[in-house]
């Protein structure tokens, strides 16, 4: 009896994982698939343009993130200054703000008689204002709309980081006759470099999965070659190809923010020799410096997005009332409700049966599967379809049963499936998480008191596992939110979201009516993270 439910809990993990690693297999299997001419043509054209443009965007993006998410992180953690307390939660508000969307505020604000000269104009009366107002399109555009979108993810490791470092150390720099500044770049930044690189490493990976701001800004990087050989060319072995070279650059970097994240140091307060560190008072020109660096990041990443598609909602209120928020609203909430109920059911089976089987072989197939957060969308749906594809004519068919493409190819069902294993990452993590502090005694003192595995988990775990799993539906809502790749791939046919309207709006360059999507998408997100904001900024002081 009891090895029986001990396979019951190994084999619904295995399969569970299984199941999440298929598109990956998928990709790499499909590399030596036969491609069209288009192949050819774009290896001897475009190619190299492609991934040049795709490291070019990195590099930038990577250092602009460095400098905003630990200038911003040092500032809020080391001192006090007016409105820190404010700024150490508001600053986590730029990933309410998608890079596509941002990209459109972008635009809108600087084009030719976009809203800056309107602003000139009511200011100073009729004037040639636009040869004067900088544009930022192309890679510069992607760069800084990327940049201000994903410094968070810095900010926020960086400054649990430098929230824990010991007073001691501060008290080494000052013994040693450090400048603040020398002490930064010499003492508290190596020390935080774990954390920091872990950030720079999910940057990273949401960068070079990045579709709608730089196709938005027409510029040609690996995703957007993807998803252009599939849709303009027909040609999903090519889509595939290519993006077997892009999932070799993200598991590369997927094994570098690992590798670093072992090396990372977690302090908690001892009787030992940790000092707990003491928020310096700044007054004077120094508070006014350090305040205003945080509200321009704060201004630029949040308030000026959100500032610019109120603007034009208000200006063109005919497009907020042609937009069907209800069904919107509806069917955001749908996917949200299905999704998080899979993802769930799904994580919480496959760590318990991770926790009772205690099997290596299971447990290096759980870290393949949970690498698909660091999949670009673009590459899981192609690689979705790639599989049913598949499946329906070598398999299904072959049986002699009716296809099943119309079942999961434009489907909700598809739409769930793909989401599942793209953020099944952030439900096994969530819940591990908690796992941890579960103590396996507390297991075999269940044991011993008559419960079964399955009564074990449901009234012990689960109840237990109460805030771990709020959080994760948090997460998970606000990814689904944003998501748009996915949803732009795989939605049924006239199923839209606030994030696929708004991209349809602004690829037919009606910038105007993609401002209340986007709107909606913001103030819906900002919900999420301030209700996350809670669990990302736990502290002490």
């Amino acid at each position: 009896m009891y090895l029986r439910k001990v396979n019951f809990w190994f084999l619904s993990s295995l399969l569970i994982s299984i199941i999440v690693a298929i598109p990956i297999i998928t990709v790499f299997s499909s590399f030596f698939e036969d491609t069209s001419n288009y192949y050819q043509i774009l290896k001897d054209t475009f190619l190299f343009e492609y991934i040049f443009n795709s490291f070019t965007l990195l590099i930038f993006v990577l250092v602009l993130t460095f400098i905003f998410g630990t200038s911003s992180a040092y500032l809020v953690s080391f001192y006090k200054f007016p409105l820190s307390n404010f700024f150490k939660w508001a600053l986590i508000l730029s990933f309410a703000v998608p890079p596509y969307i941002y990209a459109y505020s972008l635009t809108a604000f600087f084009e030719n008689y976009g809203t800056l000269y309107s602003i000139l104009k009511n200011l100073f009366g009729q004037g040639n204002y636009n040869q004067y107002i900088p544009k930022f399109d192309g890679l510069l555009g992607a760069v800084l709309s990327l940049s201000f979108s994903l410094f968070a993810y810095v900010y926020i490791l960086a400054r649990a980081s430098f929230l824990y470092q010991s007073q001691n150390l501060i008290d080494l720099g000052r013994s040693l006759g450090f400048s603040k500044l020398k002490s930064f770049y010499s003492l508290i930044l190596p020390a935080a470099r774990p954390a920091i690189v872990t950030g720079l490493s999910l940057v990273a990976m949401e960068t070079l999965a990045e579709f709608g701001a730089v196709d938005f800004f027409s510029i040609n990087t690996l995703t957007t070659g993807i998803y252009n050989s599939w849709i303009t060319f027909d040609d999903l072995a090519f889509s595939n190809r290519i993006s077997f070279f892009l999932l070799i650059f993200i598991f590369a970097l997927f094994i570098i923010e690992n590798l670093s994240r072992k090396k990372a140091r977690y302090h908690s307060n001892t009787k030992g020799g940790f000092k707990q560190k003491e928020k310096i008072q700044l007054s004077g020109a120094k508070a006014f410096y350090a305040f205003f660096v945080c509200l321009i990041i704060f201004f630029l990443s949040f308030l000026f997005p959100l500032g610019q598609m109120l603007y034009w909602t208000i200006k063109f209120p005919e497009n907020f009332f042609d937009l069907n928020i209800l069904t919107l609203t509806l069917n955001t909430i749908y996917l949200v409700f299905l999704s998080s109920l899979v993802l769930i059911l799904f994580s919480l089976t496959s760590n318990y049966g991770n926790r009772v089987s205690k099997n290596k072989f299971l447990n290096i197939l759980s870290t393949l599967s949970i690498s698909g957060y660091a999949i670009p969308g673009v590459i899981l749906a192609l690689a979705f379809i790639t599989f049913i594809a598949w499946f329906d004519e070598n398999i299904v068919q072959a049986l002699g049963f009716l296809s099943i493409k119309k079942i999961f190819i434009g489907s909700i069902l598809g739409l769930v499936l793909v989401y599942f294993v793209r953020f099944y990452s952030l439900a096994f993590n969530g819940i591990k998480s908690g796992y941890e502090k579960i103590n396996i005694s507390v297991d075999e003192s269940s044991y011993l008191l008559g419960y079964s595995k399955q009564k074990t988990f449901m009234n012990i775990h689960v109840p237990y596992l109460r805030n771990s799993l709020l959080f994760v539906v948090i997460l998970i809502s606000l990814e689904i939110i944003r998501e748009l790749p996915i949803t732009l791939i795989l939605r049924p046919f006239n199923f839209e979201t606030f994030a696929t309207t708004a991209y349809i709006s602004a690829s037919e360059d009606l910038l105007e009516a993609a401002a209340a999507p986007s709107l909606f998408l913001i103030l819906i997100a900002t919900a999420f993270i301030m209700l996350t904001s809670k669990y990302i900024l736990r502290e002490n002081d």
